[in-house]
């Protein structure tokens, strides 16, 4: 029986029609980039201190001494939530001239009850200065960051879900609408109880666009081109995405007019519609071989090639008729032992990327310098990563490049605390991060190898692909042979490796 790549092969795996499906999906990862990472900026802390009624008629050197000094990061600053005490201020001001005459480390202090003035320097507001998300409050813009990855966490898991159920196409161009249309409502955000709603909603959209778009283009293009686009074409056009966020955000210092103008460029993509087609092979799946066959016809138009005068015989058409009535729950991921093993590493190892990769990058803010330049060349230093792992990918074992990828991350974080306090300030979420990634470094070398393998298309094809041989499984056979026949213990572990 023909796989699919074979059926398809007269195609050829770098056509027109290929090329086009190749940079029309990258592109739409593009708006991912500064989406996702848009929060650096309309989240970011601007310098604040407790706001100081103008009818005190205080003099110029009492009005400097109103809010109190404290130690903080080896040197003194100003308090940012407790102030003296306003009545008492007053009433000394008009006893001395000077304050420096008297102990102020002896007056009474009191919280902002007047509320904060926040500095202009850099931003001309954020929702941390639009709604006072600080002292008391200060949680809820750490929150309102931990809303859009509830979404991201949501739109994981349901995305392979609507796009196996609806189509790869329809839910690439649902999930983008949900990006694209909460986005823009969220910039109109009355209040930071809605803002985090919407956060939610445009966190589902942003990473359910991405697997759709990833999935899609997979089972369109060849074996020989899938690498490339899963790493070179979607991985740099986040990248350059991400790049456009601090240029963006370096004209636009007001939150709400950033959110509006990082969201709109979402509608260019609507023309996106007519030109990519569902996936033929999601249509096999679901036994609709007259839309898939129309497809690969218009393919084959498209790479002016001829195609077969029958693309499916008898026996193929009935294998996909077979197939389709077979349905399998998520619950198959960890049904059986060898898939369930594959199922927890990858899903370890994808969360120890996502903490690393987006703990690193929402942490430009906190570094030395300039804001704006920090997050650049975090976005630009990750377009020689992708061409490395394109090209590490394509030439070597995949668990030994993804292995090693991990283990320079993260002995690079454990080092990371040897830079003296002058370029950083606190090391311990870095040292938990490049333990995390190491353990993943490890855990990656347990997945079976994948290099100049078919693709699995089905959960009975998943359950032939194995990692590091079992040793429970050697084990038992030697058991078995010793109080047994040899054929009796063969028998009874080929019974168990199906199981």
């Amino acid at each position: 029986m023909r796989d699919y790549d074979e059926i398809t092969a007269f195609l050829g795996e770098w056509g027109p029609y290929q090329k086009m499906i190749f940079f029309l999906l990258s592109a739409s990862i593009f708006p991912n980039g500064f989406c996702g990472m848009s929060i650096v900026f309309v989240a970011d802390i601007p310098k604040y201190h407790c706001l100081i009624p103008g009818n005190l008629n205080l003099s110029e050197a009492w009005l400097n001494r109103t809010i109190p000094l404290k130690q903080g990061r080896g040197k003194l600053q100003h308090s940012q939530c407790r102030r003296y005490r306003l009545d008492v201020i007053r009433n000394l001001s008009a006893t001395f001239a000077d304050p420096d005459s008297i102990n102020m480390s002896e007056v009474e202090q009191e919280p902002c009850l007047d509320g904060w003035e926040y500095s202009k320097d850099q931003y001309i507001s954020t929702i941390v200065s639009e709604w006072d998300l600080v002292c008391g409050d200060d949680w809820k813009g750490p929150f309102a960051m931990s809303m859009f990855f509830m979404g991201v966490l949501v739109g994981s898991v349901i995305s392979g879900q609507l796009s196996d159920r609806f189509g790869r196409k329809i839910t690439l161009f649902a999930t983008m609408a949900t990006q694209t249309g909460f986005g823009i409502i969220q910039a109109s955000s009355p209040n930071w109880e809605v803002f985090c709603f919407l956060n939610f909603l445009v966190g589902i959209g942003q990473i359910s666009n991405y697997v759709a778009a990833f999935v899609l283009g997979s089972e369109i293009l060849g074996k020989s081109v899938r690498v490339t686009y899963a790493t070179a074409g979607i991985g740099i056009s986040f990248a350059l995405g991400y790049m456009v966020l601090p240029l963006v955000a370096y004209f636009i210092r007001t939150w709400w007019i950033l959110l509006l103008a990082l969201s709109l460029p979402g509608l260019l993509y609507i023309p996106l519609w007519w030109f990519v087609h569902e996936s033929p092979r999601w249509l096999l799946s679901k036994g609709r071989v007259r839309d898939a066959e129309a497809i690969l016809q218009l393919m084959a138009k498209k790479n002016d090639v001829i195609p077969p005068a029958v693309l499916f015989n008898r026996l193929e058409l009935e294998d996909m008729m077979a197939k389709r009535k077979k349905s399998y729950a998520i619950i198959h991921l960890i049904k059986t032992h060898n898939i369930r093993v594959i199922t927890i590493i990858v899903l370890l190892v994808w969360m120890i990327l996502a903490i690393g990769y987006f703990g690193l990058s929402l942490s430009t803010p906190n570094l030395h310098g300039d804001a704006y330049l920090n997050c650049f060349f975090s976005a630009v230093i990750e377009v020689p990563a992708y061409v490395a792992s394109w090209l590490f990918l394509r030439r070597f074992s995949r668990r030994f490049s993804l292995s090693g990828s991990f283990f320079l991350g993260g002995a690079v974080l454990l080092f990371i605390q040897l830079i003296p306090s002058s370029v950083h300030y606190e090391f311990l979420p870095f040292i938990l991060i490049g333990s995390s990634t190491i353990l993943a470094a490890i855990l990656v070398l347990f997945l079976p190898e994948t290099l100049k393998t078919p693709l699995p298309e089905t959960i009975g094809q998943m359950q032939k692909i194995k990692g590091f041989a079992c040793r429970s499984t050697h084990i038992n056979h030697e058991h078995l042979s010793t109080n047994g026949t040899a054929g009796e213990a063969i028998t009874m572990v080929r019974k168990k490796e199906e199981i």
